[in-house]
């Protein structure tokens, strides 16, 4: 692999790495399969790109995804919670209506992005390399959503979420609105899904409705080899590991796609595969370190 190579796989593995923890928000944090981010990921390019072309200030672009993110899930939760629609179905059916919403949104199924500002900018009048800026940026924003995270998980909202998700009888009655906090919690998580397609959008220069195709599956493997690395005994630890899990992730398609064995070479239509392997290796690779200790 290639320094640029390398530094392609980096960027990603951070910017997806904010999708990624928005998955564990809901995977792992409240136990609900959300697939919800296959949508609010365009959702949050789409806002980005017509609010770039119409001439907004792209932090402020980045605060509309967010909200839109929010929103998207906020709806998720309410056919879940109100409605009583099963929460797969109900991620299902917002993730279908987001498609129409995001072409609408764009006026058409995609936008370039190559003659606007972005976040990177600032980076680069302060002296930075034109092609490090993005990789600073996403240094920095990715650390500083690993550590709001962790701080708004150990408030008092914070853990009435995580008390929803372990045990929601309980947590009843306790006097707290499960409903409420399952509205509140997907809704953060779609809203850094957004964030995330916000800021690939800029990174790449257009917003494609079809770009958020796949995100679950490469957030769930994130989520899964992070953990399966770095562990998750605390939540700081679980956040951080899911990050880094991004990263491995990106950097571990990086490689297979530079992979020739016999003349045989990795194609990119075969990356849902690879991600099942490196899933399939995940889950059950402390199983297999179990059994190698007994022996």
């Amino acid at each position: 692999m290639t320094f640029y190579a390398a530094l392609g796989a980096l960027e990603q593995g951070l910017v997806y790495g904010i999708m990624a923890i928005g998955v564990y928000l809901t995977f792992r944090i409240l136990d609900f399969p959300d697939l919800t981010v296959d949508g609010s990921l365009p959702l949050g390019a789409s806002i980005t790109a017509v609010a770039l072309t119409a001439g907004i200030n792209p932090f402020v672009a980045l605060l509309l995804s967010v909200i839109g993110g929010f929103l998207a899930g906020a709806v998720t939760a309410l056919l879940n919670t109100k409605l009583k629609i099963l929460h797969l179905l109900a991620s299902i059916l917002t993730m279908i209506a987001l498609y129409s919403i995001n072409i609408r949104i764009m006026d058409g199924p995609n936008i370039s992005l190559l003659a606007v500002d972005t976040v990177f900018d600032p980076l680069v009048t302060m002296g930075v390399p034109a092609h490090l800026a993005s990789t600073v940026f996403f240094i920095i924003i990715s650390l500083l959503i690993v550590m709001a995270v962790v701080w708004f998980l150990y408030t008092e909202l914070g853990l009435s979420i995580l008390a929803t998700g372990d045990n929601s009888q309980m947590i009843t009655s306790q006097g707290v609105n499960t409903h409420t906090m399952i509205i509140l919690g997907v809704g953060l998580s779609n809203a850094l899904v957004a964030l995330s397609g916000s800021l690939i959008a800029q990174n790449q220069g257009a917003a494609d409705v079809n770009m958020g195709v796949g995100t679950i599956v490469a957030g769930l493997a994130s989520v899964i080899v992070g953990e399966t690395v770095f562990g998750d005994k605390t939540i700081p630890r679980a956040i951080f590991a899911v990050l880094l899990g991004s990263i491995i992730y990106r950097l571990a398609i990086g490689l297979a796609l530079g992979l020739e064995l016999g003349g045989f070479s990795v194609s990119p239509s075969d990356l849902n595969l690879i991600t099942a392997i490196l899933v399939v290796f995940a889950l059950t690779a402390p199983t297999i370190k179990q059994k190698l200790r007994k022996s």
